[in-house]
């Protein structure tokens, strides 16, 4: 399997000005390579192989205008082309939206293959340069002298911060010790995981926590002049900011979600559609701050890489509407009911803790059945576990 190291990096001003440069260089190819498919595709209606990019790369180099693109390495503009081809594949292929023009006030970021750098005994020297780039490891129980990148990608944050990412081949790791624990998962904003089990993990709110700071800062910028150095440095704090909202729900969400993978053989989740969830107003910013998205997707990748079964069914599903203890499901039930009480049994359940364990009893039902959890295409495809002959619906006030 592949994995990644990204470390932090702390270049000479002479290596930074290189890296500048080829960061500039490989935004101006992306972008230009951009246009240039999109004018072939809507004025002559043909598609742009990797080759014909390739080759007008190669035109762009050799033209008086961009003869500029010769000072730096070609590896990372090829690259830039490759990464192009990529998106345009995942795009006709609905998997991503259209590629986007990139900008230099954002991240900025060139990759390096085999040809394009050496790396020898725990040493990096990249095309260009007549010195190794410094860098910190961050893993103390792995010598880098021993690892051997394929790729090496370099990156300057928003708020000037540096990385280097080595992308290595590595062994695949031996399943996790089977727990025999099976859990289900509802995600929400108050509590971030409410699991089948009873427990509850609060959502930190890493951005309502820092707020009003990211406000002050950002009317700071707000009052300096376009184009200033105030202006930058203003924009460095801004950055600065936001990087620390995103680096504590990085580890948060990392932590809950290796704990969950640790503790349990099967975990069952819900397929949210959280683009379409971000349209409520009310919610948008809760729950763009909780993380959802990028929840799940450490959860698919750890659960592959320990040998866990992760279930993922129909989000239509009426997990928090139905009782776990009889099966009763009711017509409505209103968001701000917390608790209820099934009609039909007597029993009283929290909302939450109901949900998770409905979404446990069908993901185990959909695997039993052996019915298509990820449905591609309509999401109006119902599972096995919603053809199932339900209770007569009643609603219940709310309490």
């Amino acid at each position: 399997m592949r994995t990644a190291y990204k470390v932090r990096a702390y270049p000479t001003p002479e290596q930074a000005a290189v890296l500048n440069r080829t960061f500039g260089c490989v935004r101006v190819v992306w972008n230009r390579t951009l246009a240039w498919r999109h004018a072939r595709y809507h004025g002559e209606r043909v598609t742009t192989s990797f080759t014909q990019a390739n080759a007008n790369l190669t035109a762009m180099k050799a033209s008086d205008e961009l003869a500029w693109l010769n000072e730096v390495s070609s590896v990372p503009l090829q690259q830039a082309i490759r990464h192009q081809q990529v998106a345009f594949t995942n795009f006709f292929a609905g998997r991503a939206r259209y590629p986007r023009y990139k900008s230099r006030t954002g991240r900025q970021s060139a990759e390096y293959t085999r040809s394009g750098f050496r790396y020898r005994g725990g040493r990096l020297l990249l095309a260009k340069m007549d010195m190794p780039l410094a860098f910190v490891w961050s893993w103390p129980c792995l010598d880098p002298a021993t690892i051997e990148p394929t790729t090496v990608t370099v990156s300057r944050d928003p708020c000037g911060r540096w990385y280097v990412s080595f992308a290595v081949g590595v062994e695949d790791p031996e399943p996790a010790p089977v727990t025999g624990a099976m859990v289900g998962v509802d995600v929400g904003v108050k509590d971030f995981v409410v699991t089948s089990g009873g427990e509850k993990v609060a959502n930190p709110r890493h951005l309502a926590a820092r707020e009003r700071n990211l406000a002050r800062y950002q009317r700071r910028m707000a009052r300096k002049r376009r184009g200033s150095v105030n202006r930058a440095k203003a924009k460095a704090k801004v950055a600065r900011a936001h990087r620390k909202v995103r680096a504590s729900r990085t580890d948060f969400l990392h932590r809950t979600s290796a704990r969950l993978v640790r503790d349990h053989d099967v975990i069952v989740i819900e397929d949210l559609a959280v683009k379409n969830m971000v349209r409520n107003r009310k919610l948008a910013k809760a729950i763009s701050d909780s993380g959802w998205g990028t929840f799940r997707r450490m959860l698919e990748y750890k659960a592959a890489k320990y040998g866990r079964h992760l279930i993922v069914i129909d989000r239509w599903y009426p997990s928090s509407k139905t009782c776990s203890a009889c099966g009763h499901l009711l017509a409505e039930l209103s968001l701000g009911t917390r608790t209820w009480q099934c009609p039909s049994c007597g029993t009283r359940h929290d909302r939450d803790i109901n949900a998770a364990k409905n979404i446990l009893a069908a993901g185990l039902a959909v695997s039993a059945c052996g019915g298509d959890v990820r449905h591609s295409g309509s999401s109006r495809v119902r599972s096995p576990v919603k053809q199932e002959p339900q209770p007569v619906k009643v609603g219940i006030p709310r309490l």
